[in-house]
Order: structure tokens, then sequence, then C-alpha cells
């Protein structure tokens, strides 16, 4: 993958660590990491910084990451965003796809899907969790 900006939007701190040191493990070429813990300050930062891709959470203190994608889409048009979350009902995937995310990665399967996810979401494909394969057809309870 070539060098990106990168912004990671989640209220928990230890995922920030997480995704850097995932990356850091993973390429040979270092990426520039942004970060944001709420929805507003994720707005706020993709319109100063022009990330390359966005990793944002759904569930965001302040404004959520489905307000917060539309508000980036505005102001960042040529970022892509990939919702990364723990939530995996029905009504959250959906939504992240109504809201023309291109793909939904659960946390739990981000040590196996992340990177993945994230050169599809750069090469304009979709992309969702391998755990989440036949979300349509699961119940909707959040687990």
């Amino acid at each position: 993958m070539p060098y990106l900006n990168i912004l990671v939007v989640d209220d928990f701190i230890p995922w920030h660590e997480f995704v850097v040191e995932m990356f850091e493990s993973e390429e040979a070429d270092s990426n520039n990491f942004s970060f944001a813990v709420d929805g507003w300050e994720a707005v706020q930062k993709a319109h100063e910084l022009q990330p390359d891709p966005i990793l944002l959470d759904i569930n965001l203190p302040v404004m959520d990451g489905f307000e917060a994608k539309r508000r980036i889409r505005a102001l960042s048009p040529r970022s892509k965003i990939l919702f990364v979350s723990e939530l995996r009902s029905r009504e959250y995937i959906q939504g992240a796809f109504d809201a023309g995310a291109p793909g939904y990665i659960l946390k739990p399967d981000a040590n196996s899907d992340l990177s993945q996810g994230m050169a599809a979401e750069l090469g304009d494909q979709q992309f969702i969790s391998r755990s989440l394969k036949d979300w349509r057809k699961s119940s909707d309870s959040d687990e």
C-alpha cells in the first residue's frame, strides 16, 4: 500500500494505538496518522487534513459516525471513509452502506480484515468483514 494520510476516528484511545501498531508492523512505508475522538472533531480534522482513508466508528460522542460521514463528504469529498465498529446488527451495517460507505469492518476482525478493507476502499471496491458475509440473513441483535 502506498504512503497514506490516515484519520482514525474512535473514542477508545487503545484502538488508535492498535491501528498504528498494526500498520507499522505490516507496511514498509510509514504512514501519517491523525486521530479524532468524536464526530465533530472528525469533521474538523477531515476538512483540515483531507486524509486519504478515514477509519470511522459509528458510536461516537457529540455526533455519530453516520452524521459525521455526511458532513465529511461535503468538506472532504475525495476522502475514502470506511466504517470500523463493534456493532454487528443489520440496522447499522445497512445504515453504513446506505450512507455510501464502501465497507464495514468489525473491530474483532481487524487483524485479518482491516488492511484488505482499506485496500478495497482505496480501489473503489466494496468490502465487508468475513464474519459478516451473511449479515443480511442474521438477526438484528448487537452481539
